[in-house]
């Protein structure tokens, strides 16, 4: 198994590579001082299995290291490795695509597994943080709850044709309205609620099916 490290910090990078020198299961790939640098050292054919990633450093932070690596390779997998342990850190992080958050006061052991973990393809997430995502999933659900209860009868039926992948003209034939009105009633929608285009608005609607049905 291969990784990277990248941190600016050179000590805490050293003291990573010293450690997993012992381990026979870990290949040292590469090492990176900044995000531009790890970029740059993927885009000339490194490959690892896993990224040990700091997110905050200067230039580029590790949450668009992220962003870029999950875009072009994403068949590398993303540990973060940092002191944030906030919820914005946490939740910026999982929404770029990193596979496990570890806070920097994880045992040796415990970061070992983690990485073994991601490696595997699965997820790993600091117990430490695990509760921000939680707290966000909830709020999320209610925010979304309560921009679907804003809609009126005929939104809410719009926005079920749409889920049905119908087009305006399918679903004015099918409401016995204007094409008109149900450009009118899409764009009320998106003004409502947390999506930005027909496939989102679609997702959401299958989610909140019964709830949409129901008025």
């Amino acid at each position: 198994m291969s990784i990277m490290i990248v941190d600016d910090h050179q000590v805490v990078r050293k003291g990573l590579v010293y450690f997993f020198k012992g381990e026979q299961s870990i290949h040292i790939a590469g090492e990176a001082a900044d995000g531009r640098e790890a970029v740059a050292m993927l885009e000339n054919g490194l490959k690892p299995d896993v990224i040990l990633l700091d997110l905050n450093m200067p230039g580029m932070n590790g949450t668009d290291v992220i962003r870029i690596v999950k875009k072009t390779k994403p068949y590398v997998n993303i540990l973060v490795l940092t002191s944030f342990e906030d919820e914005d850190h946490v939740i910026t992080a999982i929404r770029a695509g990193a596979d496990g958050y570890c806070l920097k006061d994880t045992e040796p052991e415990d970061l070992l597994k983690a990485i073994q973990q991601v490696a595997g393809g699965s997820k790993n997430i600091d117990p430490k943080v695990a509760p921000h995502l939680f707290q966000h999933v909830h709020k999320d659900e209610s925010e979304e709850v309560s921009a679907l209860r804003s809609l009126t009868r005929r939104e809410c039926e719009v926005l079920l044709e749409i889920a049905e992948g119908r087009t305006n003209t399918q679903i004015a034939g099918r409401l016995f309205v204007s094409e008109k009105t149900v450009k009118t009633h899409i764009t009320n929608l998106f003004a409502k609620l947390p999506v930005e285009d027909r496939t989102q608005a679609a997702l959401l609607a299958l989610r909140n099916k019964s709830l949409l049905k129901g008025g």
